[in-house]
Order: C-alpha cells, then structure tokens, then sequence
C-alpha cells in the first residue's frame, strides 16, 4: 500500500536529505532542515467585529545552510502521487522568501527548479549543502574564498575550521542572539531585507535603498546589518577596523528608538553607542552613532557644521531613516561629506513624485530593468535593493487589518458660506486687514479661518463613537496645528469627564520636547499602561512613533500627501497580541481616506525617466529680524524647500541673526522661517547660478489673542453623512450601501429567489456549498448582521431581508419558537431522553447560532456532559449515525418555509 504523505517524508524524504548532507539537528546551526516552517501566520481576515485568520503558509521543509542563510526549500507529496503535483507550490514558496532552490518530490522523484535560469530538471538526489551554495554563490557574483572545504562523506560531521572560516562571512554570520533582542528573530521578509543588502555591500554597491512598510521592523532590520557586517569582522577585513556606523534621522524620538533597537551592541565589555545630542560636543570615542539631522546641520560660532568636523572617512556605514520624509538637501550634503562609507537608506513608501529624490540617489547602482521588454522606448527603472509593502504585510498577517468610518459635517459637505451663516446668525470675527473670502472649504478649516463649533461638534461625535467602540481603545487624532491639537484635547477630556477620567484621558502631543511629553509619550506607547487613551497631535507621531495597541486612526486634518497618508495610517497597522489588536478603524472627518487605493502601499508605475537632479551652485544668505523694531533675531529657524523632497535644514540664526545656504539649485525655492512665539513666514526667492541672494526677512510676534486670521461663532454644524466602509477581502472600499447593493448580486447569482435559497439552505451539503461560494465572494452575513444590527439573526434570515426584501428578520430565538409551534408533532414522537436533547440543541443554537447544531464539541458542554458528552447522547439515540440523521432532519425542518 502506498505511503501518505506523513510517511513518505519519515521514511523516504527524511533518509534521502540526510544522505545528501542535511540533518534535522540544529545543534551546529549548519546543514540543517525545518520541518513545517510556517513563514507567514495567515491574513487576518475581518468578519464585522470580529477577526479570524486564514491558514498559514507553510514549506514541508526548509533548508538552511547555516542559522542564518536559508537556501532552499521541498514540497512532498504522497508516495502515490506525482512529484510534479507539488512544483508550483514549491516555486511559490521559495519566490515568497527569495529562495533560488526549489524541490518537489513524492520520495522516488525529485524535481528541481533553479530560480537563477528558471528552469526545472529531474534530478536523482538532493544536492549537497556545499553544492547549493557553490552554485548560489556563482550565480550571485560573489566571490568568496573560503580557507576549508568538506568532503560529502565528512559532511554530517560538524567541522569547526569551517565554522569559523564561514563566520567571517556576514551573509551566513549568525544574527544577533534572541537572548540579545528580547526573543525577536527576524521574520522571513526581514531575512531577505538583510541578505539583499549584505550581497550587494559584499558586491563592493555603496547606495542601497530598503522599502518596508511601516511596523515591519526597519530599525531591526538595520540593526541586524549591521550586527553581521561588525560581528563576522567582514568590515574589519575590508576596511581595516571593526566598523564605525552612523544612524541618521530628523525626529529625536526615531533616533532615540534606533539607539535602544542597537542595544544587543551593549555588553560588559562596554556599550560602542553614542547620541550626538550636543552640538558642541564632539566624541570619536565611539563605533554606533546615532543623531538627527538638525543636530548634525548645527554650527558653531565660527560657521562650521557639525557634521564637518568628523574626518570624511570616520563612518564605514551611514544609515538614513525615513529617507523619504526628510529633506534631501540636508542629508545629501552630510552623505556627501562622507562619501566614502556605504550609505543604506530606509523609507516605507514607494517611489512617488514626493520622493524621486530618494529613489535617484539611493537605487542608481541598482540594474535598470525595463517598464516593457518588448517596448524599450517606454524607458526602465532602478528599482530599490527589497520591497514589502501594507498591502503584502497584511495578505501575510503580520500587519493588522482595517475598515473605515468616514464622516462628514453640513460645512465639510457643502462649504462654509459667509454671507449665509451671517442671515443664520453666526458672528465673524476679523480683524481689520484680514481679507475675508466669501467661502471657505474644508482645507482651509482650522488653518485660515477657526470654527470652534465645528470643532466641539467633531470632538462630541468622536467621543459616541469611541463610548460605542471602547471608550479606552487607544486612539490618535491628527489635527491641523498645535493650537487644535490642544483644544481638541480638552474638549475630549470634557467629554469623558462623566466617567472619571482625569486630563491624561486625552493629551496633546505636540511637542518632543519637557518631561511631560516624554511621559505622555512613553505612557501611550505602553500597551500594559491605560493612560493616557487619546493623543492628540498635529503631525508628530505621524512617523517612526511605535503604539502597537492604537486602535483608532482619526483624521481631523486635511492629507495632500499620499506618502503622509500611509505614514499616519502605519501608525495603526501593528498587531498587538498582549491587548487583543489585530485591526484598526480609519475614523476620517476630512475625507483623507479619498488616498485609499487598490494598489494600497504597493509601488505605482515608476515614471519613463529618472528626473536629472539640477545643477546646485547657487547660495542664499540672510538675516532674520523683528518687524516692527528691526532687531536680530539669534535662534530663529530657516528652513529652503528646494524641491517637493528637496528641504535644506532647519539651520538656526547665530549672534548676528544671520544664516547661509549654499549648493542651491538655481531658479525659484522657498525659504521659511519662524522662531518661538513668532509668526511663521514663507517667501519665494529667485536663485542664481554662482551667485548669493541676500534676503532679509521680517517676522512678526503672535499677539496673545490671535489665535487665527478669522473666526466663526455661532455655527449651526451637524453630522450630514456616515458611513462604515468594509475592507479586508475586497478590491476597494464599499459604503454600507454599496456593500449591501454587492452582496444582493452576488446572492442572487447563486439563487435568484428565496424559494430556491430555501431549497439549497435545508441541506447541509448544499448549505455550505452556497456559505463557501458567498465568502469566495466576500459576502460574510456576520458583517452584514453587524452592519445592520442584527446580530442575534440566522444567517439566512439576513441574506432574505438583504437580496429578497424579506422582513422583518426574525432573531434565531424567535425562530426556535416558530420552530416549536409547527415542529410539535415531529417533536412529540421521540421519547423524553431524545426530545430533551434537540430542545437543549434549539436552545443553544437560540444563543450561539447554527454551528451550535453542527459542532461535535457543543456535547462537551452541560448538560451534554452530565449525558455522558458525544458518546452518551449518541447512546440515546442508538448510534452516532443516527444522531447525525436527527440533526439533519433538525435542521431541514429548522428551515422549512
């Protein structure tokens, strides 16, 4: 009798791996196989409130050349089927994790595919460990001498030359220990992350880009670079000591993460960080470096950055977080001071108009692959080093799922009027300069003109929503500015103050700066830490801020910016096992959600050519002073927006309240400055090839009382639309409207009136044939009974009212009694002992819904365990068939018209 698949991979597969060199033993962490490696847990897949995972994907069996290199991996199949029937999963397994070696094989069999030539071959035994990386290492260009070579007779026996000649190798140098990172391996994508950039760092490449999504674990993948590059002394080898890095980015809070995500560095031996967080303080004591560029950009009193003084060669590898998001001016002129260490840059958005500066710099050493082999004129791309996207965290379940709440007020909808709201009683308040439009929409809200009333009417709406929700539920609200920020805040405190909530409830992060909002800050971070629930910011947690437990995403403020869009959105993408998150809502008031796409977070079509960076001779020099009194102002910020990703600074005014810009591009650029409680000011300016333009700017102090140019009382602001929008498992969006518009269609091509519904329903079989065919279709009665607010109703009940008009829809109580009235007869004729267990049957499936009648663990439950659970009621009945006949018959009746 032919072997099953269990069997086959004991006493065929197993022996045959093992003669070719692979062991099950992990002991020497070389040569070794994993069986039933699960690489991805399995989409969470949202079912109105609640959530369920589709099935994991695993590789029967995954090879390792060492701990941290997998090479290849082998789909089996029963002794009795053909090898063959296993190839396109195995092809698909190792794309997945960018494995070059593919097999499938029934244990007589073996097909393998070799992903460099993309070609299959029968094959008579498995390679051997050295075999496979020979030809990896031959195909990827790599040339690596190693001092030791094995025997394949010697190759199950552990070799500790070997060992230590191969862990001088960084790409199979062991990852930083998990006692190191508090249990955290890297996932698989992460692993691809790190070896696609330690191949081409070994190919001698010194631009290199990562595209990851946010909560994908950046930091921890750089931090696993770099591990390896230090640990295995590749850099020690290459450049001639142990390997200095610099990790660069614009917010001190991502800063600070990454110099605690490096903490593995630290031991007794001394901790080699170091955070240059002192502009006038400079060490070149240290290995790890870890600053923002505002810091680096500072200079001392004699005009030099800080950056400059570093010798140009101190750093082997600089770092450049957020790549996308922070101003390419800046850090190129710190990448090009130096110049010689491999720049890594790391950004969670695709290329896009924003960031065509990220892309050109970083992915130029990258191979050009075509738009269109077959139309070479449509032009090719650079594309960056290893891609992951939302859309690909969320298919694989590590990033949680969403759905979307959009919500709009009678002036978000139609436009704030003035000539109309005056008639309607509302006040305007101006002051006499201001020039007031006669109507203002929803971009404008809160930044040209303050509208307190719409304001309290969005905060009391959030507040239902969040009661209705949970009212501890992390949420972060993102407003125009600071000034709405803390107000929002307060409002939100005041409604919450029923429930005995103190002010941390809601708190207004808007600023990195002071105690307090380091507390908050950390306090909200903390998933074990109930407050504060609510942080309320203008765009500062909008990047790097990790909050594994927000729940709630809330726009207040109008988005332009699709890559701005996603940062935010990343903020509630991550899964939080310790507080039960594994999806989040989208609470949108401004119509943000318009930037949802099919394509969420996945890089769109590159433009035909790369944009050519402008020629950058042109300087700017200035002094920033009061308006009124023509006084300096030292300390004030200056900033040049060069390009849509192209901003130089900030720099601060010295003494003399002056400031300087050199390699600008010539023509138009914007220069903006601002200063504590002054007003901030924008301006044009005309640059000019190997010339300086002198500009002096004025800036006015904020009077107490000008909070805003213009402000509208007395509104009368109400809720004109809502809508929850279903996600997971379909293309786009779908109001509940439209949803319910779907799934009448699709409903009504599986059976075109209720007579026939009833028909296929009756019958198990048939039942579950027409449930499976409606969730292939995305149409999930539970969402619809959440979304109607039926919970409590059968699910045919639900699909009736939705695609055959069928009402009211009766609760499954109101069903079983239906069911006792017509169903007496039927009932009457089976002795006590048997008609005491359908009634209990009915009961439950009263409470708990239909799998109540099908699932044998319900008898676990009393008092079918007084009876003896499974066993004793199918006693009762004669035998378990005939259990199984009652309960079909049951059910059928249970849905007889």
């Amino acid at each position: 009798m032919p072997l099953n698949e269990s069997d086959t991979r004991a006493q065929l597969i197993d022996p045959q791996l093992n003669r070719a060199g692979w062991t099950q033993s992990q002991v020497t962490r070389e040569f070794y196989y994993r069986k039933d490696w699960e690489y991805a847990p399995g989409r969470i897949i949202l079912r109105g409130g609640k959530v369920e995972r589709e099935k994991p994907r695993r590789v029967d069996y995954l090879l390792r050349y060492t701990d941290a290199f997998p090479i290849a991996v082998v789909e089996a199949k029963a002794e009795a089927e053909p090898a063959a029937l296993g190839l396109e999963q195995a092809k698909q397994y190792a794309r997945d994790n960018h494995l070059m070696f593919a097999y499938a094989t029934n244990g007589h069999q073996i097909i393998e595919w070799d992903g460099f030539t993309n070609t299959t071959r029968e094959i008579a035994e498995f390679p051997s460990p050295d075999e496979l990386w020979n030809r990896w290492k031959l195909n990827t260009g790599l040339n690596i001498e190693e001092e030791v070579h094995q025997t394949r007779e010697l190759r199950p026996v552990y070799n500790a030359a070997l060992a230590r000649a191969r862990a001088h190798n960084p790409i199979l140098h062991p990852y930083a220990p998990p006692e190191a990172t508090r249990g955290s391996m890297p996932r698989y994508f992460q692993e691809v992350a790190i070896r696609e950039v330690l191949v081409r760092i070994m190919r001698g490449q010194k631009r290199i880009l990562l595209t990851m999504a946010t909560g994908t674990g950046k930091t921890f993948t750089a931090m696993q670079i770099v591990w390896k590059l230090i640990k295995s002394e590749w850099l020690f080898q290459n450049r001639g000591r142990t390997g200095r890095v610099l990790f660069l980015a614009d917010r001190v809070v991502l800063r600070n993460q990454a110099y605690n995500a490096f903490s593995p560095f630290a031991g007794s031996h001394g901790d080699p960080r170091h955070m240059i967080d002192n502009p006038n303080r400079l060490s070149l004591q240290h290995d790890l470096y870890f600053g923002i560029y505002q810091t680096l950009w500072s200079q001392d009193e004699k005009g030099k950055r800080l950056f400059e003084k570093f010798p140009r060669d101190f750093f082997d590898v600089v770092i450049i977080d957020e790549a996308h998001r922070s101003g390419f001016g800046t850090w190129k002129e710190i990448l090009d001071h130096f110049e010689s260490a491999i720049h890594l840059g790391m950004t969670a958005t695709p290329k896009q108009d924003e960031n065509v500066d990220t892309y050109a710099y970083f992915c130029s050493e990258e191979p050009a692959i075509p738009l269109d082999p077959h139309h070479p004129e449509k032009g090719s791309i650079h594309p960056p080093a290893y891609s992951y996207s939302l859309a690909q965290g969320i298919e694989d379940g590590f990033l949680a799922t969403y759905k979307v709440h959009r919500v709009r007020t009678n002036i978000d909808r139609d436009g704030l009027h003035i000539s109309e709201v005056i008639e309607q009683g509302a006040e305007v308040i101006a002051p006499e300069d201001a020039d007031v439009r006669e109507e203002y929409f929803t971009p404008q809200f809160e930044r040209e003109i303050r509208l307190p009333d719409r304001t309290q009417t969005l905060v009391r709406h959030l507040a239902r929503l969040l009661r209705e929700f949970g009212p501890t539920h992390k949420t972060m609200v993102f407003c125009v500015d600071m000034d709405h920020a803390q107000e929002v805040a307060r409002l939100l405190n005041n409604e919450f103050a029923d429930l005995g909530y103190d002010e941390d409830y809601a708190v207004p992060i808007v600023s990195e700066e002071g105690e307090q909002a380091h507390r908050w800050l950390a306090n909200f971070q903390d998933s074990d830490r109930k407050f504060p629930v609510v942080a309320v910011t203008a765009e500062l947690l909008s990047t790097g801020v990790d909050v594994p437990s927000c729940r709630n995403i809330v726009f207040m403020k109008t988005i332009q910016s699709p890559i701005l869009f996603k940062q935010i959105i990343g903020r509630g993408s991550r899964v939080d096992p310790v507080t039960g998150k594994y999806w989040f809502r989208i609470i949108d008031y401004t119509n943000a959600t318009r930037l949802l796409d099919k394509t969420w977070d996945c890089p769109p079509t590159p433009i035909d050519q790369p944009v050519p960076l402008r020629e950058q001779t042109a300087s700017i020099s200035g002094t920033v002073r009061l308006a009124e009194s023509g006084e300096v102002i030292v300390g004030a910020s200056v900033a040049v927006m060069a390009a849509p990703n192209d901003q130089r600074g900030p720099i601060l005014t010295d003494q003399n309240g002056a400031f300087r810009f050199d390699y600008l591009p010539a023509g138009e650029v914007t220069l903006i400055a601002y200063g504590l409680r002054l007003n901030r000011r924008q301006i044009k300016v005309q640059t000019q090839a190997y010339q300086t333009v002198t500009v002096d700017i004025e800036l006015k102090p904020v009077r107490e009382d000008e909070v805003k140019v213009i402000t509208v009382r007395n509104l009368e602001v109400t809720i004109a639309e809502e809508a929850t929008f279903v996600v997971a498992g379909l293309d786009e969006p779908l109001t509940l409207e439209q949803y319910i518009d779907y799934s009448r269609q699709r409903i009504m091509a599986i059976a075109p009136d209720w007579q026939a519904m009833l028909a296929k329903w009756q019958e198990q079989t048939s039942r579950d044939e027409v449930q499976q065919q409606l969730e292939r279709e995305n149409v999930h009665a539970d969402v619809l009974a959440e979304v109607l607010k039926v919970q409590d109703a059968d699910p045919l009940d639900v699909i009736g009212y939705v695609a055959f008009q069928r009402q009211p829809i009766p609760t499954r109580r109101q069903r079983v009694q239906q069911f006792l009235r017509k169903q007496n007869g039927w009932l009457a004729a089976f002795p006590p002992e048997r008609r005491v267990v359908i009634e209990t049957l009915l009961e439950k499936y009263g409470e708990g819904g239909l799998r109540q009648l099908t699932d044998p663990l319900v008898y676990r439950l009393p008092p079918f365990r007084s009876m003896g659970e499974l066993r004793g009621v199918a006693k009762r009945f004669g035998s378990v068939e005939a259990l199984r006949e009652t309960i079909s018959e049951l059910q059928r009746r249970l849905y007889l018209e």
